[in-house]
């Protein structure tokens, strides 16, 4: 991945330890997943996955102290507490696609029913990618390090300009990037 690490000692440059402090074990993730499936009360969450009263209250409230889920009154019982995702939240959902597919890959025979579909065509949805800024569906090995001053300088030299790069929240027309990437 290039001729620089990252300070692996530096733990804390790096977003990956945030991430696993909040989210880093089993629990996290089987609620994060039962919310997405529409759990929002404390008793759903309970009788779903079988997790004891303790963890639940602890995972629940340290959800909700970094912002992944928020607590609400009830529409219909404002004595009732849901919890639901934000966006934040949300921004989980391809990571944990990811490791749901990974798990079906590597972890033995897992027959998936329900199926995850798109809904425009109810098809399954394809492998979570990662892509370039433009795109592309890059591998281990089209990744590279470089220090922040170096970003957007290529190996030939020259430097990309803002109209190659895309913004937060662009769409890009993947059948056209494939078919740009194949030609050149």
């Amino acid at each position: 991945m290039g001729d620089i690490r990252e300070p692996l000692k530096q733990l804390i440059e790096c977003g990956l330890p945030q991430a696993l402090e909040v989210m880093g074990e089993r629990w996290s993730f089987m609620i994060l997943r039962a919310s997405f499936n529409g759990v929002h009360h404390f008793e759903e969450f309970l009788s779903e996955l079988s997790i004891a009263r303790n963890i639940l209250s602890n995972r629940l409230a340290k959800l909700v102290e970094h912002g992944i889920l928020k607590r609400e009154p009830c529409a219909d019982d404002r004595r009732k507490i849901e919890y639901r995702l934000t966006d934040k939240g949300f921004d989980l959902l391809p990571a944990m696609i990811a490791l749901r597919q990974w798990g079906q890959k590597y972890g033995g025979e897992v027959f998936e029913d329900p199926v995850l579909v798109d809904e425009l065509d109810r098809l399954p949805i394809g492998p979570v990618s990662i892509l370039s800024h433009d795109g592309r569906i890059l591998s281990h090995k089209d990744l590279w390090l470089v220090n922040r001053p170096n970003v957007g300088i290529r190996a030939d030299g020259t430097r990309a300009s803002a109209a190659d790069t895309l913004g937060r929240g662009d769409v890009v027309d993947l059948a056209s990037a494939k078919k740009a990437s194949a030609a050149g």
